[in-house]
């Protein structure tokens, strides 16, 4: 059934994980779809590829920001 809400209305996302401070991954409230900014800074579909690199990334930055 929440799967219908989002294909009438949209999907309505929340930040689940910020990455970096301009990439975040986020998440459908309603049917649970899971997308991610990419390089352009659009939405694109979080696959396993995308979540490796964005946990490296979340790593390197506070690395990075720890030792600043």
């Amino acid at each position: 059934m929440k799967r219908v809400f989002c294909s009438i209305f949209g999907h309505h996302f929340s930040v689940s994980k910020r990455i970096t401070l301009h990439i975040k991954e986020y998440k459908c409230i309603h049917c649970g779809k899971e997308v991610t900014t990419n390089e352009s800074g659009s939405l694109s579909n979080l696959t396993p590829e995308l979540q490796d690199i964005n946990k490296t990334l979340h790593a390197l930055f506070k690395k990075r920001h720890r030792a600043a």
